[in-house]
């Protein structure tokens, strides 16, 4: 192919997350490796929060901030995580479809790719091939290194293929783009409706695109990176899983229940991952309301064996 004509395919390749300048296969037994172009997007993300320097801030844009951080984190554990991954709930066609196109505004790439990558990491987890264990490569490497490197790209539909045999989810998988540049302009109409409409509220369209996509995106990636990273360091354990994961409050209020990341990985196909009352799960309890207003159903429970598999264990430990 001519050089004018490499440019184009890489802009295809950006626009495209199905589209690579190789077999998709090859790429994917590539070894693993930090790539530094593929931080450009992380350093735009980051470089952006920046320009609160120019627009300053409101109480209004501080609390869209963590508005979006609350409820695109819930994106990410109810339906990117307990649903698209581990299909521990039912849900309609439509209701999937609109699961995934809001999922896309977390920044976090497509829901198939998302789900293919977690569900690899549970079957090899801390074993050389998991992606990002922080027990095997580091602390740096899991939190955000293995996402750039390039053959941890391509999706890999043949593991997903409950979820691969909607057109309409590999469409907004190959086009996951979609999601933030919506993002982008909804903060922006947004901000022009609040000057607009409330002057008083010291807001404009600059201000709501820096707090409300920006800052929001960039503390929602390392809110939801800090499970790679630290919830097979930090926490305790409860059940003998063969892994490093762990179970911490911490981590639990940060990315509203998946810091019970022992309990999950024991028992994955349950919808609640704090197995206890005191154990703080935002994300079932909204799963909850969602069912009982009938957005979803079938929640799949604890299983009674995971309570008698503890007691097993608190026994053994008092003899």
């Amino acid at each position: 192919m001519s050089a004018t004509a490499s440019p184009l395919r890489r802009l295809v390749n950006f626009i495209d997350s199905d589209h690579f300048m190789g077999d998709p296969e090859v790429i994917r037994n590539q070894p693993e490796r930090m790539e530094w172009s593929r931080l450009i997007p992380f350093a735009i993300l980051h470089l952006g929060c920046l320009g609160v320097i120019w627009t300053g801030w409101s109480w209004i844009a501080v609390a869209t901030a963590v508005f979006l951080y609350f409820a695109r984190m819930f994106l990410i554990t109810g339906f990117y995580h307990r649903y698209f991954s581990h299909k521990t709930f039912q849900i309609s066609r439509a209701g999937q479809f609109i699961a995934a196109f809001l999922g896309l505004t977390c920044t976090q790439r497509g829901p198939l790719w998302w789900a293919w990558v977690h569900r690899h990491h549970h079957k090899h987890s801390d074993e050389e091939e998991d992606f990002h264990s922080p027990g095997v490569q580091g602390f740096l490497w899991s939190h955000v290194g293995w996402i750039t490197s390039s053959c941890n790209f391509p999706t890999d539909y043949s593991r997903i293929k409950d979820l691969a045999k909607y057109p309409e989810l590999v469409f907004l998988n190959r086009f996951d783009l979609i999601g933030p540049f919506f993002l982008a302009f909804v903060m922006l109409g947004w901000g022009w409706l609040l000057q607009s409409l409330f002057p008083s509220l010291g807001t404009s369209p600059a201000q709501m695109l820096i707090w409300g996509f920006f800052i929001s995106t960039t503390f929602l990636f390392h809110g939801t990176s800090c499970i790679n990273s630290l919830a097979h360091v930090l926490g305790k354990k409860r059940y003998d899983t063969h892994d490093d994961s762990r179970n911490s409050m911490i981590l639990a209020f940060i990315t509203l229940g998946e810091g019970w990341h022992n309990n999950h990985h024991r028992y994955q196909a349950a919808a609640r991952q704090g197995f206890y009352w005191w154990e703080f799960d935002p994300t079932y309890y909204m799963l909850k309301l969602l069912s009982l207003l009938g957005v979803i159903r079938n929640l799949r429970p604890v299983p009674e064996s995971a309570y008698r598999e503890e007691e097993q264990i608190g026994g053994r430990a008092a003899a």
